[in-house]
């Protein structure tokens, strides 16, 4: 590279540097976040050699933003560089570690001159596999939302309220469930759930969209919520009562995000051409087969091997050795990992194969996270596979028998 650029990101503004192969620095400028910054961050860039031909590639520390999305859509390069990376690099030329927004531009534009081998562009994918991202990542990020906010609903109940926490212990949604919160809405307090008639309770159960079973229901939440309990002073259980209210309103919420962000990242799934082959898997159905696509994206030049995927997914192991000290352990990305977790658990059922790979990692000694992470990564190389060859998923092809030796085979 004969020129590089770095720009230190700021929130209304942006510092530029521009270096040559020897280091000199050719320009530095100070642009605005609006369209008139980046028409002089592009004509710094060609006054410095900038071409369609050959365009000059940037650092930068973020990996989103519309600058970024205006980079990458004039065809140039763009490094997302950590910035723990960058506070590293500029230790190598200052040692008083002073720091300063254009001293950071020209560490970024110096990370690409010495070292770009060591770093990757921002991966080439498609509109369509951005766009499910985003949805991807605000529905799972809607459904953290929803268990905070039904986690505080739970704790606030628990000091006056235990009566509606028993009522739906045994249901899997707990308060959840749409007949919890419609029995909250009308009744906060254990002095309003005593004063409930039948038919009032039987009302919200069936506004709450049970369909059988209604009468029994009704008659198993009235037993529960007149029954005797330890209660709060009047005026202290009202107040409480109040804001159960307020955090019921936030889970109703939250709830309708989670549901409603589902039904448009499911659309929009779909109508990619990776769809097809993401939900052949056991256990990815296409709100998770989404959250895979997401993280992994649809630009196929951006692992090379099944082997880079797993590193990135941080399912594959890491060994860190000094000495007579070493450890194996495993990196994170956390919504890629959480989504494996759950696609490593669904397979589980869906898949003999996947079955038998998690018993025998149980056999030899793996607890359960450990052998659902080693069946998620196995599973990972097996998509990799897939999307880069262009073929579904096939049972018997993923989780064939080993082959024997040909002398254990004659015998």
């Amino acid at each position: 590279m004969h020129v590089t650029c770095g720009i230190d990101w700021a929130e209304d503004h942006h510092d530029v540097a521009v270096v040559d192969s020897d280091a000199r620095m050719l320009g530095k400028l100070r642009i605005s976040d609006d369209a008139a910054g980046f028409q002089d961050l592009l004509r710094l860039l060609v006054e410095n050699g900038d071409s369609p031909d050959d365009p000059v590639p940037i650092a930068i520390e973020a990996s989103r933003g519309l600058l970024v999305a205006c980079l990458r859509a004039s065809g140039r390069r763009v490094y997302a560089i950590n910035p723990m990376a960058v506070a590293r690099y500029r230790d190598r030329h200052v040692v008083s570690r002073k720091k300063s927004d254009r001293q950071d531009a020209l560490v970024l534009a110096n990370i690409l001159r010495t070292d770009a081998g060591q770093h990757r562009p921002l991966p080439d994918d498609s509109d369509l596999a951005r766009a499910i991202a985003v949805l991807a990542r605000a529905q799972q990020d809607a459904v953290w939302d929803r268990t905070r906010a039904h986690n505080r609903l739970r704790s606030h109940l628990r000091e006056y309220y235990p009566a509606i926490l028993e009522a739906f212990a045994d249901k899997r949604e707990r308060l959840l469930a749409r007949e919890a919160r419609a029995i909250l809405a009308i009744a906060p307090t254990p002095a309003e759930a005593a004063r409930l008639t039948r038919s009032r309770l039987r009302a919200a159960v069936t506004r709450a969209g049970r369909q059988r079973r209604i009468d029994a229901e009704t008659d198993r939440l009235l037993g529960v919520l007149r029954r005797i309990s330890l209660r709060q002073p009047a005026l202290v259980e009202t107040a409480m009562g109040r804001q159960t209210l307020a955090l019921l309103a936030q889970l109703d919420a939250a709830c309708r995000a989670c549901d409603d962000l589902a039904r448009d990242t499911e659309e929009l799934f779909l109508q990619h051409p990776d769809a097809e082959i993401i939900t052949s898997f056991p256990g990815l159905a296409a709100l998770t087969g989404a959250r895979i696509l997401a993280e992994i994206g649809d630009d196929r030049t951006r692992f090379d091997t099944a082997r880079d995927l797993k590193a990135y997914a941080g399912s594959a192991p890491v060994t860190r050795e000094s000495g007579k000290s070493r450890r194996v352990s495993h990196r994170r990305n956390s919504r890629l990992a959480e989504t494996g977790r759950h696609w490593a658990f669904a397979a589980l059922t869906a898949s003999p194969g996947a079955h038998a790979h998690y018993n025998r990692r149980r056999d030899t000694g793996d607890r359960y996270h450990a052998a659902l992470r080693r069946l998620f990564n196995r599973m990972l190389g097996q998509l990799h596979h897939c999307l880069t060859t262009r073929q579904k998923f096939d049972e018997a092809i993923a989780f064939a028998p080993p082959a024997l030796p040909p002398f254990a085979a004659a015998a």
